[in-house]
């Protein structure tokens, strides 16, 4: 062993990962079989322990994919190596693990060129994954919704594309003009001329069908824009629960409504965004997201790909950042979702930080995270700890309404004393023999439909 790997805690050993490539030809992405795996990354800025912490993740993930995690060991360099990911030695180091602990699969803390991908499994002769390959594949798991899934198999399906020639010699064997051959040598495939390579037919079906996807999407968003508009339109305002992946966003939905959605101490079990409607302690009425997780070092593919999913950031008008209190660097995964809020567009829409689990995390480490972020709210979404007070202030957050109206609305008009109830403040209200008399702030749309019933 290197002084890198003594110099470092061992990963905790867990049992046993595989990985089998289906045939390309029957199926458009790859799809993993991960069971017994080792971990590699390579340390090339910042300490020792958040190399090692970067690992711990990507054990987490790989587990998360249904993984048995063998092994990690991480190499000490300027840069990734540019032929095989880590030097010469240290492959040599990783065959003999492979070897030794039965390892199907090979995991990098990194993405891969398809070059790095090809050189390695030949050098380690077993399949080799790369970190944006597995988020893929967990997404893949976890997406239900229909939109859910395309945006999965199309970011599956790009990241595939230059990789193809790289995965098995089988995808490169030739079958010419010959029909009924099965999946894409058969028939069904438009324009294929005597001699083209199996490789070649693969990407013409993908890129179809990468398109078709494309197409797919843009109608749902249509149809999802269309919900929102109505939202909009009714002015109801909206938060987001936005946080790392596992910090505890869907336990908080669960808290703050009795939504019932799933719950699942797993990195990325939710995928497509819950939206559920809350009334506030002023009687105000506004909607709750949880979204899909952050992760630091999101692939851009995935972040292109899930535009939609992270849209409800973006057209929110509060952003609960639900931070882990109990992980070992809760700051730099402050400093992932931050970073992710800004590439979406949504860096100027209000937040709270809310730091979770601090039934189980140090105290003094609660303390810290409170001084290091003013205004934060410390909260157990498992035990209730500080729901209240969370309660309060994103009622204090949103946006009020400011056009104060008095009005005598018949009791025919039952509607629009609804909707003052849903989206304004009353100050007043009685029941008189001519209609409700009602004194409260509103806001400038609702102002004028009451304006004929004005007092």
């Amino acid at each position: 062993m290197s002084d890198e790997l003594s110099e470092r805690k061992a990963l905790k050993r867990v049992a046993g990962i595989s990985t089998e490539l289906e045939d390309i030809s029957e199926a458009e992405y790859r799809s993993l079989r991960l069971e017994r795996v080792v971990l590699v990354g390579v340390w090339t800025e910042g300490t020792a322990e958040h190399a090692e912490n970067s690992l711990k993740e990507l054990a987490a993930l790989a587990e998360t994919a249904g993984s048995q995690v063998l092994e990690g060991i991480i190499q000490r360099r300027d840069k990734p190596d540019p032929a095989t990911f880590i030097g010469s030695g240290k492959v040599s180091e990783l065959k003999g693990i492979v070897s030794a602990t039965k390892a199907d699969t090979v995991i990098c803390d990194g993405e891969l060129s398809p070059g790095q991908l090809r050189q390695l499994e030949d050098r380690v002769k077993v399949k080799v994954v790369d970190r944006t390959a597995l988020i893929l594949d967990i997404f893949a798991q976890h997406a239900k919704s229909r939109e859910g899934k395309a945006q999965v198999e199309l970011a599956q399906i790009s990241y595939l594309l230059p990789r193809l020639r790289g995965w098995g010699e089988s995808l490169s064997r030739q079958v010419g003009g010959r029909a009924g051959a099965g999946g894409a040598g058969g028939v069904g495939i438009g324009g294929r001329g005597p001699g083209e390579t199996k490789i070649e037919i693969d990407r013409r079906r993908i890129r179809d069908r990468m398109a078709k996807l494309r197409r797919e999407i843009a109608e749902m968003k249509v149809a999802r824009d269309t919900k929102r508009q109505e939202r909009v339109r009714h002015r109801i305002p909206s938060v987001a629960i936005a946080g790392y992946t596992n910090a505890g966003k869907s336990s908080l939905l669960n808290r703050l409504t009795g939504a019932g959605v799933l719950v699942e101490n797993a990195l990325f079990a939710t995928l497509d965004p819950t939206t559920r409607r809350v009334e506030g302690g002023d009687g105000r009425v506004y909607t709750l997201t949880d979204t899909v997780g952050f992760v630091s070092h999101l692939p851009h593919q995935l972040v292109d790909a899930f535009k939609s999913t992270l849209e409800e950031v973006s057209n929110a008008d509060l952003i609960l950042h639900l931070v882990d209190g109990s992980h070992p660097e809760p700051l730099e995964q402050v400093r992932a979702v931050h970073q992710v809020i800004d590439e979406i567009g949504a860096s100027n829409i209000p937040e709270i930080i809310v730091i979770n689990k601090v039934d189980i995390s140090d105290p003094q480490r609660i303390v810290e995270l409170v001084q290091q972020f003013p205004g934060s709210i410390p909260i157990s979404a498992h035990t209730g700890f500080g729901i209240t007070e969370l309660r309060s202030a994103i009622e204090r957050s949103l946006p009020h309404p400011d056009v104060e109206v008095r009005a005598v609305i018949p009791y025919t008009r039952g509607d629009l004393l609804h909707e003052i109830h849903e989206r304004g403040e009353i100050f007043t209200e009685e029941h008189m023999v001519d209609g409700t008399h009602v004194r409260a702030l509103v806001d400038a749309r609702l102002a004028s439909a009451l304006e004929r019933f004005s007092a």
